[in-house]
């Protein structure tokens, strides 16, 4: 399974889930698996910053990141990272949950 979560609660996973940050630049104290295939464009994200305009994000990750990206395959790279096949997935990045953040965009 695939999961989400977000860096502060990465101490509380459960040991059958390994995380893989997908933002453009993870904490430096973070060691774990990245997958920057998912992270935001810094053209748009500093955009977004700017403005704030949600809609305006969603359209350029969608364009930008995930149309050229295909779920199986997406999917399967993530599972190539894996230690350990039997595992699950945590796909993180900075924001809390409730808060807009493109990990649930992956996610849908």
């Amino acid at each position: 399974m695939i999961f989400t979560t977000y860096f502060a609660l990465l101490r509380n996973l459960p040991e059958n889930i390994v995380s893989v940050s997908i933002c453009g630049r993870a904490p430096d104290w973070y060691t774990g698996l990245q997958y920057k295939k998912l992270a935001p464009k810094w053209s748009f994200f500093q955009e977004w910053k700017r403005n704030h305009d949600n809609n305006y994000y969603v359209e350029h990750f969608n364009a930008e990141v995930l149309a050229p990206l295909a779920a199986r395959q997406v999917v399967g790279e993530l599972q190539t990272k894996l230690p350990d096949a039997t595992k699950d997935i945590a796909l993180v990045c900075y924001e809390k949950p409730g808060v807009f953040c493109h990990r649930h965009l992956v996610a849908d």
